[in-house]
């Protein structure tokens, strides 16, 4: 991160050479940050009354070289440097405040792009519910929401999904327009019109064969009859709604045992 990035209200707060993947600044740079006067002996004042609420993460002694030798010197990293605002009480506390939340941010963004963090297993079970509540078991919807998002996000499975994009994707696969929409597509359309020709075939075989059944078992019969009536009445209503026509077989003769096998599905007219 350069010294650019770091300049809040003209002080350039310029970052340590520390090579552990955090950002560290001098306590003398916060202090002149914050508008005090006497920067050094007022941090470490705020920092000797909190020192309890530091973690190593926050705030640690280095060795520096200056104009008078090697000397040790408090640094804070950007969690500790906000910790330290929190508890000043300058004008300026709360806009510095808000500045390093927005730095701190920006700085994790970018070691996440930097080492290409993927979202855990976690995240991704999350993206698979989102999934699985939108497409309501229609595979035709769960193959449009996934092809959609990695093609939006550029990667080639979700798995592969950025962890700084995590949110975006949340908010993406809750929000996209399914263009299949909530009707019936090609696919569930012709798998309906299967349903109904086969279901037609057969009660068309029933009312052949059911009175030599019913010898055998009259209440079996009388049972069964009821069912294919209301089957019957569900199929025409289907046909209707989703304007399925169904093969025009000659459903009177089909199955008479008398009709050769090869002329069963003649079609008539």
């Amino acid at each position: 991160m350069n010294s650019l990035a770091l300049s809040f209200n003209e002080v350039n707060l310029k970052p340590l050479p520390i090579k552990d993947g955090q950002v560290w600044v001098g306590v003398t740079q916060i202090g002149l940050a914050l508008g005090y006067a006497n920067p050094e002996t007022a941090i470490t004042k705020i920092f000797n009354r909190k020192s309890d609420e530091f973690t190593s993460d926050m705030t640690r002694l280095v060795e520096v070289q200056t104009n008078g030798g090697v000397q040790q010197v408090r640094v804070f990293s950007l969690r500790g440097a906000h910790l330290i605002a929190i508890f000043a009480r300058t004008p300026v506390a709360k806009e510095f405040r808000k500045w390093v939340l927005d730095v701190l941010e920006n700085e994790i963004q970018h070691q996440q792009i930097d080492t290409r963090v993927k979202i855990n297993a976690g995240q991704q079970a999350e993206l698979k519910e989102i999934v699985d509540r939108r497409c309501r078991g229609i595979i035709s919807l769960r193959t449009e929401l996934w092809s959609r998002h990695n093609r939006h996000f550029r990667i080639p499975r979700y798995s592969e999904l950025l962890a700084i994009h995590f949110q975006d994707a949340v908010d993406y696969l809750e929000t996209m327009e399914l263009k299949s929409g909530t009707n019936i597509v090609i696919e569930d359309n012709q798998s309906l019109r299967i349903l109904c020709t086969h279901s037609k075939l057969f009660m068309t075989w029933w009312r052949t064969h059911s009175p030599a059944l019913g010898k055998l078992n009259p209440q079996l019969v009388y049972m069964l009859n009821d069912n294919m009536f209301y089957m019957s009445c569900a199929i025409d209503d289907l046909c209707k709604k989703y304007a399925i026509e169904l093969p025009a077989y000659d459903y009177q003769r089909m199955f008479l045992l008398e009709t050769e096998s090869d002329k069963r599905f003649r079609l008539i007219g």
